[in-house]
């Protein structure tokens, strides 16, 4: 693509690394914001800018967060003995969104994934053995995509979490197997989680 001005090809390059965006969608977003008024233009910029300075990750569940500890891990109402584990901040959303669920969090940051070398040390797994290891937590709920990889999760969750008197549930299979979380509709997120089932009966019924 050739573009009549250095500024505006670098601007195009940094917007075409974000997913799914392409040179000219990259294009066509530079040209709408070169046209807002500079106040419009800085706002945005220093907004932008903020998420690289003040965006932080909870020190508990490692969730997205403005503080230390995140909003839902300080919240003394929910039930921090029940800790339902997401592969990453979308999945907690999307929960969240369902008004269903009332304890605490996990967020992994990824899932095991041979293929493209992600491995257990990848992941938030320690730290997740530590809380339960070290916390009043009753049941660990694994909320992770009905994958080959999400299953493979599951499993190594399950015998990391064996050896301490916890509950480990998955979601039903109101999720199709092969669905992501955050691609869930509301009602059957939030059904599949309240009619959540122990592990082993789910590996049973595959």
């Amino acid at each position: 693509m050739n573009l009549p001005s250095h500024l505006l090809e670098q601007a195009v390059n940094e917007f075409a690394k974000l997913p799914g965006v392409g040179k000219r969608t990259a294009l066509r977003y530079v040209l709408y914001l070169l046209k807002q008024d500079k106040a419009e233009l800085m706002k945005w910029s220093e907004t932008i800018a903020k998420l690289s300075e003040d965006i932080k990750y909870c020190s508990i569940c490692h969730a997205i967060s403005e503080t230390p500890v995140c909003a839902i891990c300080s919240n003394t109402s929910r039930d921090h003995s029940t800790i339902c584990v997401v592969e990453d901040i979308r999945d907690l959303i999307a929960l969240e969104n369902t008004s269903q669920y009332h304890g605490v969090y996990h967020v992994l940051g990824g899932i095991i994934s041979p293929i493209n070398g992600i491995g257990p040390m990848d992941l938030n797994i320690d730290s997740l053995v530590k809380r339960v290891e070290e916390t009043h937590t009753k049941e660990v709920i694994m909320a992770l995509p009905s994958t080959m990889e999400g299953d493979t999760t599951n499993f190594y969750l399950f015998k990391k979490l064996s050896p301490f008197n916890v509950i480990t549930s998955t979601l039903s299979r109101g999720v199709s197997i092969g669905d992501e979380l955050q691609y869930a509709d509301e009602v059957t997120l939030g059904q599949s989680i309240l009619l959540r089932v122990p592990y082993e009966s789910s590996v049973i019924k595959k």
